[in-house]
């Protein structure tokens, strides 16, 4: 009978999913390049609909494990801790500092991007800027992108003084490109694409380096990342066929097109 519950209970997970269907959830970064990649999947595999929803790395991770969804978005390493999903990697992207573009300051050192998330210097004078308050932007709980500017900047979330709390990168570029006096950090790619079609925003350099896609594939950009899908178990069938799809060089124009940087340069 304990057997029967055990076979039972696979059978109902295994049925829970539509074998038509492929559902995806976490990272707001890696979404819209990722519903692109289905677009153009979709486009060869009729038979197949894929689901893509946000909500951060975080639900990511716990909606592969809890078997929520067959695929999670991370767009982070994974940690020690969630090793036990498999991980595969599709794109590499920065984190950018910017600043609205009609803000007179070009660079801020390490150390006083620290001293302002902490509250240590609170006008823009201070940085050779304008005698105004700084407005701090930061992300919410469960971003990826909060969790590696803490690691980084040897931050704490709870010493952050933040005046605006935003979710996905599109939100913080909103914010910051209609606030003259903000800062916050979102992905490379998506402010250099913003940037590019006329957002008014600036990508402040990182330890010196420019905050460019070019320089998160070379290797220079000292804050990158890896975007990330991620599965409970190895995957078969549809999901494996999607996730090799994913990680091909059918797709790398397609990444470039969302200023991210591709795993294969073929």
């Amino acid at each position: 009978m304990k057997h029967y519950r055990i076979i039972v209970m696979l059978l109902f997970s295994i049925q829970s999913f539509s074998s038509d269907k492929i559902i995806i959830t976490g990272s707001s970064t890696i979404a819209p390049m990722l519903s692109d990649i289905a677009k153009q999947y979709e486009s060869s595999n009729a038979d197949i609909r894929i689901d893509i929803q946000t909500g951060g790395s975080s639900r990511g991770i716990t909606d592969a494990r809890k078997e929520l969804s067959q695929i999670g978005m991370v767009s982070r390493e994974l940690k020690p801790t969630e090793e036990d999903l498999q991980k595969f990697t599709i794109a590499k992207d920065g984190i950018a500092l910017i600043v609205n573009e009609n803000n007179s300051v070009k660079a801020i050192s390490f150390e006083n991007i620290r001293n302002i998330f902490l509250g240590k210097i609170k006008n823009w004078k201070e940085l050779g800027g304008h005698d105004q308050p700084i407005v701090i932007v930061n992300k919410a709980e469960g971003r990826s992108t909060l969790e590696l500017f803490l690691k980084f900047f040897e931050l704490k979330n709870s010493d952050i003084k933040a005046d605006i709390i935003i979710g996905d990168n599109e939100q913080g570029i909103k914010t910051i490109s209609k606030n003259k006096y903000a800062v916050g950090y979102v992905s490379v790619g998506t402010a250099e694409y913003n940037q590019s079609v006329g957002v008014p925003i600036k990508l402040l350099p990182m330890k010196g380096i420019k905050a460019t896609v070019q320089n998160v594939a070379n290797g220079s950009y000292p804050l990158s990342r890896e975007l990330n899908l991620v599965t409970k178990m190895k995957p078969v069938g549809q999901i494996k066929l999607f996730i090799d799809y994913a990680q091909s060089e059918k797709v790398n124009e397609l990444i470039r097109d969302h200023y991210f940087v591709p795993i294969l340069f073929k």
